[in-house]
């Protein structure tokens, strides 16, 4: 029986996907915004089964992200594979809230090994974001990027444009070239080009990044245009396919295989939905991405000239026939981390930082993460907090902490965490009368609460000694539920079930809003006394196979009134 691709192939948070063939091995380079460190790099030889192999900006000296705001940072990488080596670009874009005009600056960096090292970024200019590098035949190297426009009565998102670049030099050489405008959907980003045949493809991303996201393919025979359109316009897209179990499909790249073979990856999502949303408006009846913006791939066909699905339409498919390809899967990865390595599992991520020893250790005390708290989970500087993506919609995930507060400034636990306005978490801390709590708080849409209790004071439950405590989340696809535990066999619920949507790009608007879901630990010291927590271990698991889209679920009317007046 042939291999069948099941859709989603990144699960979780791993948008604006790149793909490269070199040799038998395919990569794909994913966004990572403000997390650190800075772009994902995904390996297969099959295209079914992949591994992360590392990231590309892992230093400071490369990416300088502190201060950034929620969303900004490493936008839309593109991978590609000449000379020798592999290259990548990237933009950083940061001062995207509010004005005219964004910061956008773009770089490029290379790689003998795609597992690195990589080098120090070379700047490409800005003006737009999502550059790509597209080699010539010739030999000469061409950035491709969107334009940002922030001039008054001008289309933000203007001309996909080409700019040479000099290799050598270093820097880039004669003028922008505008070489399409896009279509009537508009917000074209995410340029790429793709030479076949004669032919040189561009690829572009359009209808911005939610339900009318969209793969747009174009084609001449000169570099510089005129453009021909495809025939069908947009090959890809998810848009008046409300039934379809991938959504926000778009921003996509075309790869080969050794026997001749075509796919296509391209980010999507997988909304929870609520059939009663529809009583509030469109814009929660399209459902809630609680797991972030993924990355799928499709089986293509060329005819006439052109790419088109091979399933026919436009629509993404869940399951994609598997090329003709040898089987090669990876060893599984623990789901229990102990924390005994010399280095992190590169599934960890920061916030805008690299982990340093001075906060995060894993020497201090051997077997243990050692957190060291610092600012709160609100601030854009000095994060003591971990964590890796939520890919499934119901997990768990557990960790036993050893943890000594003296007052209720200091706090470590558990977190579930969108952004630094949006996120659960269980801490252990110490109250009032001195005694050594856990307890559940939020913060959606920046506004602190305590969920339970009697509605002055959120549900705690005392801990009648300092042995190290078990902290425990589940996700049951619409509802998060915190517990925790003296023995690590029985457990105790805290807290009400707390609704996973505000946990999403589409809470409140979908603006600046760009990645998912992640889940992980912490420590804060608002006391600036550096009080440190020990972490045994970490582990995450799957509850249960949910490769397909959930069912609708149990969100109330009530519970969608409560998101409408919030947003």
């Amino acid at each position: 029986m042939s291999q069948v691709i099941q859709n989603p192939i990144l699960p979780g948070f791993n948008p604006d996907p790149s793909v490269i063939r070199v040799g038998d091995d395919f990569y794909i380079a994913t966004s990572t915004f403000e997390w650190f460190p800075g772009v994902r790099i995904h390996h297969s030889r099959d295209l079914v089964n992949w591994r992360l192999v590392g990231h590309v900006l892992t230093r400071s000296d490369q990416l300088d992200m502190r201060g950034f705001n929620n969303s900004d940072g490493v936008y839309a990488p593109a991978l590609s594979h000449a000379d020798g080596k592999f290259w990548l670009t990237f933009s950083c874009t940061h001062n995207s809230r509010g004005g005219a005009w964004m910061s956008t600056p773009c770089y490029v960096v290379t790689a003998e090994s795609i597992e690195g090292p990589w080098s120090d970024p070379v700047a490409i200019g800005g003006g737009g974001f999502d550059p790509s590098l597209f080699h010539d035949d010739d030999g000469r190297k061409w950035v491709v990027n969107m334009t940002w426009d922030g001039r008054s009565g001008h289309d933000k998102f203007g001309d996909i444009v080409v700019q040479e670049f000099d290799a050598a030099e270093g820097k880039l050489k004669g003028k922008r070239v505008p070489i399409f405008a896009g279509t009537e959907l508009g917000c074209t980003e995410g340029p790429q080009i793709l030479k076949k045949n004669g032919y040189y493809y561009l690829i572009t991303a359009e209808g911005g990044t939610e339900w009318n996201h969209a793969v747009t393919v174009c084609r001449s025979t000169d570099l510089f245009g005129p453009y021909e359109v495809h025939p069908q316009k947009y090959i890809l897209s998810s848009r008046f396919q409300e039934e379809n179990p991938l959504q926000r499909s778009g921003h996509g790249f075309f790869v080969d295989t050794p026997n001749g073979e075509w796919y296509l990856t391209h980010l999507c999502g997988r909304p929870v939905y609520d059939p009663d949303a529809y009583a509030f408006g469109p814009k929660y009846a399209t459902g809630f991405s609680i797991l972030g913006r993924e990355t799928a791939i499709q089986k293509v066909e060329w005819r006439d000239g052109w790419p088109w699905l091979a399933c026919g339409g436009n629509a993404p498919q869940m399951e994609v026939p598997a090329p003709d390809l040898p089987a090669h899967p990876w060893p599984t990865t623990d789901k229990v981390d102990n924390f005994d390595s010399k280095q992190l599992s590169s599934q960890w991520q920061t916030l805008r930082e690299p982990a340093e020893e001075s906060w995060c250790s894993l020497t201090q005390k051997p077997g243990h993460l050692r957190l060291i708290g610092r600012h709160y989970l609100s601030s854009r500087f000095d994060q003591s907090l971990l964590a890796r993506r939520i890919e499934h919609h119901q997990m768990r995930a557990e960790t036993l902490v050893e943890y000594h507060p003296e007052s209720p400034m200091e706090m470590a636990g558990l977190v579930v965490y969108y952004d630094n306005g949006n996120y659960y978490f269980l801490k252990i801390t110490r109250d009032d009368s001195d005694n050594k709590v856990v307890q559940v708080c939020s913060s959606i849409a920046g506004v602190y609460s305590e969920p339970g209790g009697d509605g002055q004071k959120g549900e705690t439950a005392i801990i009648e000694n300092d042995d190290p405590l078990y902290l425990r989340v589940t996700l049951d696809t619409q509802w998060y539920q915190f517990s925790y535990s003296t023995d690590g066999r029985h457990w105790a619920n805290i807290g009400p079930r707390l609704n996973s949507t505000p946990l999403s790009d589409e809470y409140g608007n979908l603006i600046f809003k760009f990645t998912g879901s992640m889940v992980g630990i912490f420590a804060c010291d608002v006391n600036e006394q550096g009080r440190h927590a020990d972490f045994s271990h970490f582990s995450y698991e799957q509850l249960s196979a949910d490769s397909k889209a959930p069912e609708a679920n149990e969100l109330q009317v009530s519970a969608v009134a409560d998101l409408e007046a919030a947003s």
